[in-house]
């Protein structure tokens, strides 16, 4: 059924809708509906709207709805040509008009923002992901000249540059006329000809924050800097919208404002490290619009916790706070990205009012994101603010490439709520005027959106998982190289390791030659702990904790100096696998980069390699972004490779399997809870080692030569296998 639904499903029935302005451009083309190959039996989403949700007062409704673009930094940089055009070959049955998730999305708002009454688009900022490669790859500004979607190529996928497949994707709502903001994130700005690719980050680590350290706006870092965002996103190109208002002098701010309902709106957008100036322009914007309610934008602004879901202030959020909105009434919501995951909260400014303070960003998320985007619907009628978040982007999909991890609907308190506004007695200290008018529609914008997404797609159903029947329910297979089971069934939970150098892991695989010794001499006894606590689909019914890892204290193991996988380059492929629960008390800034499976040793030392490079051939971490590293030095080549997950929660058993494939290229992917992560490499023929004496090591990294980040949280299994192998023979499944 689901083939069926899906099948061909680009090229089959398609909605004409017009786009914001009424206009005929290309944002005002035919849009297909999910999931459908040919004439489709369901209501048209452009008939008569749903009917109201049950429970929904029968009032007609007055609201209206604004779209959000949370950090697109990975659509246009994996579309592009230097990083293998990934979505496109991917998913190689879509029209090329939805080639990556960035068209998909500015497509999907152009041809149906006259349905949801959508009057304007605000992108969070950190539009590209790597904003250098704009000069070296050749690439030309834009100009008024360049017609990126008359000329064609917003449909031929042939443009391969970030900025330019960035231009074109927003240059679709010029098209149609639908107004939007934009801002520079960190990966937008400060990049060209300079020693910095990005800023500090202001939200990590920063216990005091004073803004005075010349990374701002106009700083002494960024003066002279060529500034690709200037010349792709010039104050001139922004002026050609009907809702522009105005920008700083530096060109990295702006303001807008929309129409909807009868009422005015504002919104302010904040680039990347707002200097005192910018934050006094700001101000200066607001008292010039003294009634219009403002939503503040700004790329950082308010911080996530581990678990991808929890607000938490940063030294940033409190200095914008007390500059800019404590004491600016007109400020009823502010909506950031950066910080990954989708969280709200909300604070009460100076006047004792609500303001409520949104994180949105996918970008670790599925295939960087997976098309994922935010509305918010402001329903004045019913006094709330609904927010939603889907993917217009995975309807689209070949049917043969849906999984389970492809969603086009979130349905978690953090991804869809609504919020209480009573939009009247909110605004009436500085617009007494603000007025609800009548009501146009029997049901709210939501239903209707979430109908034009869902029409004819299911969501692609869930694997059944089988648990193991026992600690030997697993596929043993040829060419296993060492596999370590990180348990002890006689310990109970809490007991300690047995703490003195020489304490081995044994290697479960045949033969069992390469067993794991533990290294004291940069811990303390009690930093390793018995746990009877695993992951679900792991047949090892226990696991060892690893406490107090800092980037000074740590105890971690290492296979012997004649051990065979020291030398072992994996010419058959491999498949490395690793059982992992990360603390939930890790903290990036005494965390960040702890190593998991290292072969030590400075590739500085292999042939070709930069003398500074203190950097291990083979490097399995967690990194100061909450991401899965595997990064190697193949056999014959004097570069590194890597392979990059998306943002993971602390406080969670995965499963991480990293497969190198000879048969195809070697390419190598990694999987995460066996999703297969974008940020994959090829050309990663085997790995070197510096010499025959430098071992493997678990729960450690090392840099220059010196032990360095120990690992914090439980490791359950880590098994090597010298060939590739498919998720059938993989240590989540069982024996028969």
């Amino acid at each position: 059924m689901l083939k069926l639904m899906l099948a061909g499903s680009v090229t089959g029935l398609a909605v004409a809708l017009p786009g914001c302005g009424g206009g005929s451009g290309a944002g005002a083309g035919a849009f297909p509906v999910a999931g459908t190959n040919g004439p489709s039996t369901a209501g048209s989403p452009t008939g008569a709207p749903p009917p109201a949700s049950q429970g929904v007062t029968a009032q007609k409704i007055s609201s209206f709805t604004i779209s959000v673009l949370p950090d697109t930094q990975f659509y246009p940089r994996y579309a592009s040509e230097k990083m293998g055009e990934l979505y496109q070959k991917l998913y190689s049955g879509i029209d090329p008009k939805y080639d990556n998730p960035f068209k998909t999305q500015t497509q999907w708002i152009a041809q149906n923002a006259r349905l949801l009454k959508m009057p304007f688009t605000m992108h969070l900022g950190d539009i590209v992901d790597q904003s250098w490669y704009y000069t070296s790859e050749g690439s030309s500004p834009w100009s008024a000249s360049t017609d990126l979607v008359g000329n064609g190529q917003i449909g031929n996928g042939q443009v391969t540059k970030e900025w330019e497949l960035a231009s074109q994707a927003m240059q679709v709502l010029e098209a149609a006329r639908c107004p939007y903001s934009i801002c520079a994130g960190n990966h937008d700005v400060g990049a060209i000809d300079s020693d910095m690719q990005w800023g500090p980050d202001w939200g990590v680590g920063v216990t005091g924050f004073a803004n005075n350290d010349g990374y701002q706006d106009g700083g002494s870092h960024r003066v002279g800097l060529f500034e690709p965002y200037l010349q792709v996103f010039p104050t001139e190109r922004a002026k050609r919208q009907a809702t522009f208002g105005g920008r700083h002098s530096s060109g990295f701010h702006e303001y807008h404002v929309f129409e909807a309902e009868g009422n005015r709106f504002l919104v302010l957008s904040m680039s990347w490290r707002a200097s005192d100036d910018a934050i006094g322009w700001a101000n200066q914007v607001i008292q010039a619009n003294k009634t219009t309610p403002v939503i503040l934008v700004n790329h950082q602004l308010v911080g996530i916790g581990s678990d991808g879901k929890t607000a938490a202030d940063t030294a940033y959020s409190n200095y914008m706070w007390d500059k800019l909105i404590k004491d600016n009434d007109q400020i009823f919501m502010a909506v950031s990205g950066h910080y990954h995951g989708s969280c709200t909260s909300t604070k009460k400014n100076s006047r004792g009012n609500d303001v409520h303070l949104m994180v949105v960003d996918y970008q670790m998320a599925y295939m960087g994101g997976n098309g994922l985007m935010r509305m918010f619907e402001f329903d004045l009628t019913n006094r709330k603010i609904i927010a939603s978040s889907f993917s217009p982007w995975v309807p689209l999909k070949p049917a043969a490439t849906l999984n389970e991890f492809d969603a086009a609907w979130l349905s978690d308190s953090n991804q869809s709520f609504a919020l209480d506004m009573d939009f009247v007695k909110r605004f009436a200290s500085f617009n007494p005027d603000f007025s609800v008018p009548d009501g146009s529609s029997d049901s709210n914008l939501t239903d209707v959106a979430k109908k034009l997404i869902l029409t004819n797609y299911s969501q692609p159903p869930q694997k059944a998982a089988a648990l193991p029947s026992g600690p030997d329910d697993y596929p043993k297979v040829d060419n296993t190289l060492a596999h370590w089971r990180f348990f002890n069934a006689a310990a109970a939970e809490g007991d300690l390791f047995p703490y003195q150098p020489g304490q081995q892991i044994q290697d479960v695989s045949p033969g069992g030659k390469n067993p794991v010794s533990v290294n004291t001499w940069a811990g303390q006894s009690g930093d390793l702990v018995w746990s009877k606590s695993h992951h679900p689909l792991s047949a090892a019914p226990g696991s060892l904790r690893f406490l107090n890892a800092t980037k000074t204290r740590f105890s971690y193991f290492t296979t012997d100096a004649n051990s065979a996988l020291n030398v072992e380059t994996f010419a058959k492929g491999y498949t490395i696998e690793a059982f992992v629960y990360i603390d939930a008390g890790f903290d990036a800034t005494k965390n960040g980069w702890m190593g998991i499976l290292y072969r030590l040793g400075a590739r500085s030392n292999l042939p070709g390699f930069a003398s500074d490079d203190g950097d291990c051939a083979l490097m399995f971490a967690f990194s100061n972004l909450m991401e899965f590293q595997w990064e190697v030095a193949p056999v014959n080549q004097a570069t590194n490779l890597t392979c990059w997950s998306g943002g993971v929660s602390a406080g969670q058993w995965l499963h991480v399997a990293i497969v190198n494939d000879p048969a195809a290229s070697y390419a190598t992917t990694m999987y995460v809870e066996g999703a297969p992560v974008l940020r994959n490499n090829t050309n990663m023929q085997g790995i070197q080692y510096v010499a025959p004496t430098q071992q493997l090591a678990i729960g450690c990294g090392q840099w220059a030569g010196n032990m360095s980040t120990g690992f914090l949280g439980s490791i359950g299994e880590i098994r090597i296998v010298g060939v590739p192998l498919t998720s059938d023979k993989w240590l989540t499944a069982r024996a028969s």
